[in-house]
């Protein structure tokens, strides 16, 4: 859940209320939303980077508040002010406008070129005039296009905002894209020019624009935007140009989003220009924007899209477990900023959803809101009408069984993670990786994790590795799931439970994993026999020394292996004695 911080003295001046933090933090779970610390700037600086650090830094109180992370109306001061006062009744929801330019001229046009479909090939733009900042407010409509990026926007992959004083350029503005030595301006913040290429490796050292430089630095063509002198407004998703950036003294803002997403694109201008609109001259107004497309689509913008939903009071009250008239639902909902009102007979329920509620997708979410507003501590406890008696479920329970009984024969077990390397389940084991039937992860962040296991043998080699100095014998066992490609599942892959387990010494004790067999089929009461019991059988297996390794059968069918390890498979997990080893399918005798 993403975390708003507001300055505690900020916040009861725009609620026009003070609290005490136990009644706020009661407003808070009320409304659907977490308190979720009380500290300040000087606090947080002494308990990350020490006291010292910390010296002169601000002791004004901060709220740090849990939002829902599909809640992008809450992130920031103006939001959840609100929301928190339409919650209270003592504020209307504000109805949103979008309006022409005031003096009649032509709206601000964003022309699109075709250079940028291989980058980022859709834009948005909208104006917000005559626009009053204080210190606060500036710094909540950056601090808001951050919170933004780092949950809509997935980290400016998706969608990237650029905001610009309206003043000091002038449209038409142009979205295209170039080589990256043919671009050159001066980034925001910086004394000089740069050229696009150089900028990338200024930015590689930046503790904050490193994380978005991957998004177009191995792209042909870079995004960038001018305007009609040839200003270059900004090079979405890295950083804007020094020459538009806004101030306290800005009054006009033209803010554009850039973006792989348009959906997304929209929902992200909507979001900025409901919050600061207030500020406007003429409040909750936003000036429309053009963009024309490649093939010659011209669409306006912002959309600021109000839409109507129709649903009975009964279907709430019978998902909520209350029963409440139509009337009294509609004024619930209309106390969590959508206007509801009762229409006709039969008790339904006209509700309006604003473009601030973006995370109102389906009846379901409306359903939720009026649960909120009515109060969950308000509804009544009830025994469920359908009467179940929950069971284990018996793959786990034979697998709870089987590790008690593996442990008292004396094997420790073990617990390794279920992604590992490509090398560890193919090179390491003398196997092919084609021949794996192994799932690999698309962006895997480090060389340990690129697949999800097909064995749990790595894994044990692994775990005897990291203990070699502990006392000989070293007898591990793991009974996990392993992840195999399956055709014939719905997601193309299956989980397989396994039981596998290790015997590392100075001699190889083939004979102590053999007997480990034994005592398993025991337990599972499969008696030794070629038809209906279990029997090994001589067989070749590239990580077993050659002719040491058997082949396991039950009823007939394959279900494993034992044996020892070849010496080459025990070099590549870095260890230095005879290893046997057994490698169990567990699913057939349940």
């Amino acid at each position: 859940m993403p975390t708003v911080s507001v300055k505690r003295d900020l916040l009861f001046e725009a609620l026009g209320q003070k609290y005490t933090d136990e009644e706020f933090d009661e407003l808070c779970f009320e409304f659907g939303l977490e308190l979720d610390e009380i500290t300040s700037e000087k606090e947080i600086l002494s308990r990350e980077q020490g006291d010292e650090k910390a010296e002169g830094a601000s002791d004004v109180v901060l709220y740090k508040i849990d939002v829902p992370a599909n809640r992008y109306d809450l992130l920031c001061l103006e939001g959840l002010v609100r929301g928190l006062q339409v919650f209270k009744e003592k504020l209307e929801a504000p109805r949103y406008r979008r309006v022409s330019p005031a003096d009649g001229g032509e709206p601000q046009r964003l022309l699109i070129t075709d250079e940028t479909a291989s980058v980022r090939p859709h834009a948005v733009a909208a104006v917000l005039r005559n626009i009053s900042f204080t210190q606060e407010r500036y710094e909540s409509f950056i601090e808001l296009q951050e919170k933004l990026h780092q949950n809509i926007c997935r980290k400016r992959t998706l969608v990237a905002i650029g905001t610009h004083d309206l003043d000091t350029i002038s449209g038409p503005f142009t979205y295209t894209a170039k080589p990256p030595g043919e671009i050159r301006f001066k980034p925001l913040n910086q004394s000089k020019e740069y050229t696009a290429a150089e900028l990338m490796s200024l930015y590689k050292t930046d503790s904050h624009l490193r994380h978005y430089l991957h998004i177009i630095e191995n792209e042909p063509l870079y995004p960038v935007i001018y305007d009609s002198n040839g200003v270059v407004l900004s090079m979405p998703p890295i950083i804007n140009g020094d020459h538009s950036k806004i101030s306290l003294n800005t009054k006009n803002i033209f803010i554009e989003c850039t973006a792989t997403d348009l959906t997304k694109a929209k929902t992200t201008l909507d979001m900025v220009v409901t919050m600061f609109s207030e500020y406007c001259e003429e409040p909750f107004t936003v000036e429309e924007a053009e963009v024309v497309y490649p093939d010659g689509r011209l669409c306006v913008y912002p959309e600021l899209a109000y839409r109507t939903e129709t649903l009975s009071g009964d279907f709430i009250n019978k998902r909520v477990g209350i029963s409440e008239s139509a009337e009294s639902i509609a004024q619930l909902l209309t106390r969590m900023c959508l206007r509801s009102e009762v229409s006709g007979e039969g008790g339904l329920i006209q509700v309006e959803i604003p473009p601030t509620r973006s995370d109102v997708i389906h009846a379901c979410d409306i359903m939720e809101d009026a649960a909120i507003a009515y109060g969950f501590n308000n509804i009544v406890r009830s025994t469920p009408r359908t009467y179940t008696i929950a069971n284990q479920l018996p793959l786990n329970k034979l697998t709870e069984l089987l590790r008690q009984d593996l442990a008292a024969a004396g094997f420790t077990e073990a617990l390794t993670f279920a992604l590992c390397s490509e090398e560890d389940i193919a090179d390491k084991l003398r196997k092919n990786i084609a021949e794996t039937r192994a799932v690999h992860i698309s962006n895997p962040k480090t060389a340990e994790f690129q697949v999800a296991r097909t064995s749990l043998l790595p894994g044990l080699l692994k775990t005897i590795a990291a203990n070699r100095k502990m006392p000989l014998p070293l007898k591990l066992f793991e009974i996990s799931d392993v992840v195999l490609k399956d055709e014939t599942k719905d997601v193309g892959a299956r989980n397989n439970r396994r039981l596998c387990a290790v015997y590392y010494n100075k001699s190889p004790g083939f004979e102590v994993i053999h007997g480990l067999l034994d005592r398993v089929m025991q337990l599972l009461d499969v008696k030794p026999g070629r038809n209906q019991g279990y029997h090994i059988q001589a067989a070749e297996d590239s990580t077993f020394f050659p002719g040491r390794c058997a082949e396991i059968f039950s009823c007939g069918k394959s279900i494993g292996h034992l044996g020892v390890l070849h010496p080459d498979v025990i070099s590549r997990f870095e260890l230095t004695m005879p290893c046997s080893a057994i490698d169990i399918d567990i699913e057939p005798f349940l």
